[in-house]
């Protein structure tokens, strides 16, 4: 305030007193001087300006932990199991400050943290790891820095482990499936550690004289179902009205279309798969067999995708939809009082 009422109070000083000195006027000059005697005033009344802004900083962290004598699972098969974090790192810090001198806004800082952890998931050998959520939302893997351990009997401490505790002070935890993810950027969860839960495959026999039947298989029939780019190996999406699209073939957090997703996992659960069959599914239009015509047809005929649908040297245009299935009346059937 008394920057602004002692800058026209010495601009009217100014003023009267007339003349100018190196070409600006006096009252000029007075306005300058006035706004800088008055802005003195103001901080020493006011204070130089805003605190500075803090958000985002923790000043406690807690972790889930494995509790000495709890059970360790084993699994069999397919299985979604709670991961037990059994060693972490100190949380590393990180900072980031904006605004202050020479910018609008006031100054401000936030804080982000990041932690390595290993997470205990299950006893025995495991095939692999399928799908990771923490706090009940689907991670992508592609997203983390992970390194999973198979519970095998000749697995070797983690590196990140070992590089953190030292050398030769590390177990190698043979037998305890476990996997590891270095600096996991908390600020997607709030700043804090979230509930991981895994996707577990194991071999549904175990033993040195048993063989788990996915060794066994060599060849597999793939069969993707109807749908119109269900076998499309590039992002592929259709326009739903003026500034709309829809992604058609990507379904999962891992941001690849649904087909490449499908044989990165046929190829982890049946490491010794030589061959795959591609059985593509076309369409009758009459249950009489000497009457029938098999052909490939679509969901809709007025809206293309990205990348043209187009079999057989059929277009979309010229191919014939797919009936919606018909519901059936249901049927109540009433007692006779």
């Amino acid at each position: 305030m008394a920057t602004i009422v002692l800058s026209a109070v010495g601009m009217a000083v100014g003023g009267s007193v007339g003349g100018s000195v190196l070409g600006l006027s006096s009252a000029v000059i007075g306005r300058a001087a006035g706004a800088t005697l008055g802005q003195v005033i103001d901080q020493r009344l006011l204070g130089s300006g805003s605190n500075a802004v803090e958000t985002g900083r923790i000043d406690r962290f807690r972790l889930t932990g494995a509790s000495e004598g709890a059970a360790v699972p084993r699994v069999f098969g397919r299985m979604r199991v709670g991961g037990q974090i059994i060693w972490a790192t100190r949380f590393v810090e990180n900072s980031t400050t904006t605004g202050g001198k020479g910018s609008p806004r006031p100054r401000s800082t936030s804080y982000s943290y990041t932690v390595s952890l290993a997470l205990a998931l299950c006893q025995g050998r495991i095939t692999r790891v399928g799908r990771i959520w923490a706090d009940g939302v689907e991670l992508s893997k592609d997203t983390l820095s992970l390194r999973v351990y198979d519970g095998s009997d000749d697995q070797l401490p983690d590196p990140k482990i070992e590089a953190v505790e030292g050398s030769g002070a590390v177990p190698a935890h043979r037998g305890l499936a476990y996997m590891v993810i270095e600096d996991l950027d908390l600020s997607l969860f709030g700043n804090r550690v979230p509930q991981f839960s895994v996707e577990v495959v194991s071999a549904a026999n175990s033993g040195a004289d048993k063989h788990d039947i996915a060794d066994k298989i060599r060849a597999v029939a793939l069969i993707p179902g109807s749908g119109e780019y269900t076998l499309a190996t590039t992002h592929v999406t259709m326009s739903k009205g003026f500034g709309q699209t829809e992604t058609v073939n990507i379904h999962t957090p891992t941001a690849q279309p649904d087909f490449l997703v499908s044989l990165d996992a046929l190829v982890e659960e049946l490491p010794n798969l030589n061959s795959v069959s591609m059985v593509v599914s076309w369409f009758g239009n009459d249950l009489r067999c000497g009457t029938c015509t098999i052909e490939p047809k679509v969901e809709q005929t007025g809206t293309d995708g990205s990348q043209p649908w187009r079999v057989s040297g059929l277009s979309r245009a010229a191919a014939q939809t797919v009936l919606p299935i018909r519901k059936l009346p249901r049927c109540v059937a009433r007692s006779k009082s």
